[in-house]
């Protein structure tokens, strides 16, 4: 058995079991993907796919259990590399940082900071998506860490860091009405929010809230930045909810922030990355900033 046929089977469901698009990505021709395949089915004793003619129809049951252990096998290879490169003290390569636009744009950019001064040569490469995709990146190997609020501390596979909690803040236009006087749940579920999609920045917390009093959260404009959410704001689309660390004294002091911690749960950013990864010195190193300026007080007060 060669790790090159494995490689070659991994590619191949990759790609909806297409042999001409498997035999492209590996720089062969499509007879030489067909007979290592069949050497591989040789050696197990049994077939791997289900054909109708020389077409490949469906994976069988021993192939789809295959390429778990060949995605362990590719991990423990990366480890192997990474292991040996700490032992050369290598402080170039890369690291690659799922994360949402809210980690990017408002908690990351100190830490990054200090990475840099810390590891010049080290490129950095941020990937943003949905909480769920960022799972999906770490579990396909195509991102080291992963920083956000839903899906990470719970997810099977991985394993993750408490890096900081926060709170929801509301927005609101000058001389909006719930600018004064006590903010209630009552009052605020009056009024059209504004806030994020489902599954960004703790928005089921906020329904599981109003629900518990009885209460319907009415959600007239959703959006996955916090800019966008603000911008509508200021349109008069009406108040919105957002991550209290995405607002800006200064760059936005023409709209009013109303703490909100008295009314919902805090929400929780966790860091997290497989538990079969190896993590390089200066992926720790990373881990370990986050933590550092995510337990330091009032950092987005």
């Amino acid at each position: 058995m060669k790790l090159v046929q494995l490689r070659l089977l991994k590619t191949l469901m990759n790609n909806g079991m297409n042999v001409s698009r498997a035999a492209d990505q590996h720089f062969v021709v499509q007879s030489a993907v067909s007979r290592q395949l069949s050497l591989l089915e040789d050696e197990l004793g049994m077939p791997l796919f289900e054909r109708k003619g020389k077409r490949l129809v469906e994976p069988t049951p021993v192939c789809k259990a295959l390429i778990q252990e060949v995605d362990s096998i590719e991990q423990s290879l990366e480890n192997i590399r990474a292991i040996a490169d700490d032992f050369k003290m290598e402080t170039s390569g890369e690291i690659r940082i799922a994360t949402t636009h809210t980690q990017a744009k408002y908690f990351l950019p100190e830490v990054m900071v200090e990475f840099r001064r810390r590891y010049p040569a080290i490129a950095i490469h941020l990937l943003q998506g949905t909480p769920a995709q960022l799972v999906d990146m770490l579990r396909e190997g195509k991102a080291d860490l992963a920083i956000c609020t839903e899906e990470i501390g719970k997810a099977s596979g991985l394993f993750s860091e408490k890096c900081y909690d926060w709170n929801h803040g509301l927005i609101l236009p000058e001389g909006h009405e719930l600018t004064e006087g006590e903010l209630t749940l009552n009052r605020i579920a009056e009024h059209p929010l504004l806030t994020y999609v489902f599954g960004f920045t703790g928005r089921s917390k906020l329904h599981e809230t109003f629900r518990k009093e009885g209460l319907e959260m009415k959600v007239s404009f959703a959006a996955t930045d916090t800019d966008v959410i603000l911008s509508y704001v200021r349109l008069g689309f009406g108040p919105g909810i957002i991550a209290k660390m995405a607002y800006s004294h200064i760059r936005d002091n023409d709209l009013t922030l109303r703490d909100l911690s008295h009314l919902f749960p805090h929400s929780t950013t966790h860091v997290a990355w497989p538990k079969a990864k190896y993590l390089r010195a200066y992926h720790t190193d990373l881990v370990d900033l986050m933590l550092e300026y995510g337990e330091s007080e009032g950092w987005y007060a």
